[in-house]
């Protein structure tokens, strides 16, 4: 009697320890007593053998057909016993993936799949509280190219939006002249400027845009001198030449050029006190110095609904100025936007650059907010994780991301992150020694799975790839 129950045992042990999964159909076990008791008891314990063998409720007694059983487990090679079930409701639970969050959003796009259940993952930002995102991963995760796919797919999905881009690394050139969009360089010798007093009537959020202009122009004057160098003094003069330079401008409906920089540092130089000259030999060498890009009439293509801003030559001195007027700039356009009932899409690449600095990392904390309002999502993208997870600004505007694709990370990085966005460890292994194009994306209060095993054999995937060889001849 203890051999049979311990070859039971070992039996139920086998099926369900073993490195291939097998499935069954009916599996019929007759056990043998000496007395009806001495069964009950048996029956009983091999039930919670099976439990403990994850085998729960699969094991039923063959109440009224004791005699088919038996003759089931002859070598006659025929099944005699009536049940076909071989689990039950509560069993079968166990196989169907009812924790399992599916993402099907009616206008959204294509991020991956769902590996739990292989659901396709379609995502819309909008329909978030906001829209704004990040995309984290250590280089070669996959990073870029997820990126690239969401710039493509958004250009192509949405007609009635613009699309921005900030790229330090010259990676989205091909994509934006495939997509017969402006690549405009930025550069102390560039040919493509952009007026750093660029005012629309919608710029803002008040009823006078000149007053967020003015709070624009003060701390670029303050990016220039130095927080500690500028006074109350210094402010006031800023905020008197301010509204004099635009007076004509605005009294003319918005219409014709507006002031530039040359403007404002003439203005500073017609001022009596000693610390308008200061600000005016500050500013020189930005408005007629070799540092002058900023301070000539925009010459980019208004009409074009894809731009992106080449910042790999801006240089360590103008890096600065010219992260807090191309984002003035992009301020300008989705305001405009705004008023057109168009969406703005903007892609910051490298994010972490924007926290090196006091005012543009503020500059973009305030759009960050502002975004939904007027119909615009903003997505960071980085390697760095360490430096933003660093940044008390960056971790308040990715806590509050409703959208994070989390792609391969670094030890240290997925502790912070599981920290700040509440992962578990079980989702923690969707990041860890990730394949490229895995993860795992925070949607809203969800946290999914995510492949994207995108077909190698693809001009596109040639085109959003940035691995060395694989991009070439593209471009054409």
């Amino acid at each position: 009697m203890e051999q049979q129950k311990k070859e039971m045992k070992e039996f139920l042990d086998d099926i369900t320890t073993r490195d291939q999964r097998m499935m069954f159909g009916v599996i019929t076990i007759v056990h043998m007593a000496d007395s009806k008791k001495q069964l009950d008891e048996d029956t009983e314990e091999i039930c919670n053998i099976a439990n403990s063998s994850m085998c729960k409720m699969a094991v039923f007694k063959l109440r009224e057909q004791m005699y088919d059983a038996l003759k089931t487990v002859l070598p006659y090679g025929v099944r005699k016993i009536d049940t076909m079930r071989t689990l039950t409701t509560e069993s079968l639970a166990v196989f169907i993936p009812f924790n399992v969050q599916n993402i099907y959003h009616k206008k959204g796009i294509y991020y991956g799949v769902n590996p739990r259940n292989r659901n396709l993952i379609i995502a819309d930002r909008f329909l978030l509280l906001n829209g704004n995102s990040f995309i984290l991963g250590v280089s070669g995760g996959g990073k870029s190219f997820t990126a690239k796919m969401e710039i493509i797919c958004r250009a192509l999905s949405d007609t009635n939006a613009d699309v921005i881009i900030i790229d330090p690394e010259r990676e989205d050139r091909d994509i934006t002249k495939v997509l017969k969009g402006q690549h405009i360089v930025i550069s102390a010798n560039s040919q493509n400027h952009i007026n750093a007093m660029d005012l629309n009537r919608n710029y803002g959020e008040g009823a006078d845009p000149l007053v967020d202009k003015t709070q624009f122009i003060m701390s670029l004057c303050e990016q220039i001198m130095g927080s500690n160098a500028i006074t109350p003094q210094h402010k006031s003069i800023v905020d008197r030449c301010t509204y004099n330079v635009y007076r004509e401008y605005i009294s003319g409906n918005y219409t014709g050029e507006p002031p530039t920089l040359v403007d404002l540092y003439e203005e500073l130089l017609k001022q009596p006190e000693q610390e308008a000259n200061q600000l005016a030999l500050a500013l020189e060498l930005f408005a007629k110095g070799s540092l002058n890009t900023f301070s000539k009439q925009t010459n980019i293509d208004p009409n074009n609904r894809f731009i992106c801003y080449d910042i790999f030559e801006l240089g360590k001195q103008l890096m600065p100025i010219g992260m807090l007027v191309i984002l003035d700039s992009i301020l300008n356009r989705i305001t405009a936007n705004r008023e057109k009932g168009r969406r703005t899409y903007i892609f910051i690449d490298e994010i972490y650059l924007m926290f090196e600095h006091e005012y543009s990392a503020e500059f973009l904390y305030k759009l960050w907010k502002r975004a939904r309002k007027y119909g615009a999502c903003v997505t960071g993208i980085t390697q760095n994780v360490e430096d933003i997870l660093q940044s008390h600004t960056a971790r308040t505007m990715l806590s509050n991301s409703e959208f994070v694709v989390m792609l391969n990370q670094a030890a240290t990085d997925r502790t912070e992150l599981a920290r700040l966005l509440n992962i578990s460890d079980a989702e923690l292994d969707y990041i860890t020694n990730a394949k490229a194009g895995h993860g795992l994306i925070k949607i809203g209060s969800s946290l999914v799975p995510f492949e994207n095993d995108f077909p190698k054999n693809t001009k596109l995937y040639k085109l959003m790839s940035t691995k060395p060889g694989e991009d070439e001849g593209m471009a054409a």
